[in-house]
């Protein structure tokens, strides 16, 4: 089986022989099992197991009242409790009591833990305050573009900064990689999905784990009533990826109070199938608490889901691929939608199909008003004009 590298890995190698646990979480199907057995192979220790939570025979290794009783369950896996052991817990979201045990054994011995989990929803409730300085979280989400060419085993020349890639655009390498955003765009990024090689059957995944994450992770963690709202909430949501949501008509659509909605978006976000971005104030510390846009965890998701423009999918594709690297905002001014994305709060990015010179010369207006100094257009098509990232080069 064919092993692809994610962005993620050289953070989570860093880690491999340092004390805390660590902790990768986010939607299902993202690749966490597959890193984590990486991970595993990586480590240089024959004192290590790797366990499947959701093989109820290896649950049962930890399901002990008295915690010292695990070590003489983990002697059948070869664990020896007097040398460091490396212990990798895959889907811990299936036992509840992990964390206890993982902490008990971390307090006690020499080990390290390594554990992957679908929901921040349910870790952040797994996981108390006394774990804080214990464990390290990261978070994995479907494919970049980058990660998506690197499936595709096509080759590129990157760029370091976005000024490089505003000024050296090439439209021999644009024409080579368009028809490849277009496909990241409307299929996404989720890694089966990708390296699947047949258009129906990759469909037939995006319906599967939209299903998957309904079933397992919405009627077995949430605790709502009735599932139907929230289920059609999800598709007034799809249907807005990019817009600035109206809390207020969401809940007279769906005859449910505004207390309700927000709970049902909090548990969405926290569950990684939306993201909510806020507003931008011109202050890196201080955001606006209303008018939140939205966008879906998926290009591919979100196209299956909604009736959308090619201008939201667009848009949503360029999300997905500033999401795992920079703190998102944007910038709105009376009322209309000014900078689609803020990075940081320092640089500004306008999201056009195709731009011309005079969109630029706007930008640079707005970035005045939101008191940026470095912004860029970005679009799909092939565009000369100064200023303009391609989405070929993201």
């Amino acid at each position: 089986m064919i092993f692809y590298p994610r962005k993620i890995l050289p953070s989570l190698e860093k880690e491999l022989y340092t004390s805390q646990m660590i902790v990768l979480t986010g939607m299902r199907r993202v690749g966490k099992t597959t890193i984590i057995r990486y991970l595993f192979e990586k480590v240089r220790s024959s004192n290590k197991a790797l366990f499947d939570l959701e093989n109820p025979l290896h649950r049962k290794v930890f399901e002990e009242e008295d915690y010292d009783a695990v070590w003489a369950n983990l002697v059948h896996f070869n664990i020896k409790k007097e040398d460091r052991a490396f212990i990798f817990l895959d889907e811990i979201q299936n036992l509840p009591s992990i964390p206890n045990v993982a902490k008990y054994l971390y307090d006690h011995s020499k080990t390290k833990f390594f554990m992957t989990g679908s929901s921040s929803f349910y870790l952040k409730n797994l996981f108390s305050e006394s774990m804080s300085n214990r464990k390290i979280v990261f978070e994995l989400y479907p494919l970049t573009f980058s990660e998506f060419l690197i499936f595709k085993k096509i080759s590129r020349i990157t760029k370091d900064s976005f000024a490089s890639k505003a000024k050296e655009k090439n439209k021999i390498a644009y024409r080579k990689l368009i028809p490849f955003w277009r496909e990241y765009v409307e299929l996404g990024g989720f890694p089966e999905v990708v390296l699947e090689e047949n258009l129906e059957r990759k469909r037939m995944l995006l319906n599967e784990i939209f299903t998957s994450y309904f079933e397992r992770d919405v009627k077995t963690l949430a605790d709502f009533k009735d599932l139907t709202k929230i289920r059609d909430l999800i598709l007034l949501l799809a249907d807005r990826v990019g817009s600035k949501l109206d809390i207020v008509k969401l809940s007279s659509i769906l005859s449910l109070s505004r207390e309700t909605v927000y709970n049902y978006l909090e548990f969405l976000q926290a569950s990684y199938f939306i993201s909510l971005l806020s507003k931008h104030t011109g202050s890196i510390d201080r955001k606006v608490a209303g008018g939140k846009k939205v966008y879906l965890c998926d290009t591919g998701l979100t196209n299956i889901l909604g009736k959308v423009s090619a201008g939201q999918l667009f848009e949503a594709g360029v999300f997905e691929n500033f999401r795992p690297d920079y703190n998102l905002s944007y910038f709105d001014k009376e009322g209309f939608s000014e900078i689609d994305f803020i990075a940081d709060g320092k640089i500004g990015f306008e999201v056009k199909t195709s731009v011309s010179a005079k969109e630029s010369a706007s930008l640079a207006r707005r970035m005045i008003s939101a008191k940026l100094k470095e912004g860029y257009l970005i679009s799909s098509e092939y565009s000369p004009t100064p200023g303009v990232i391609l989405a070929t080069d993201l």
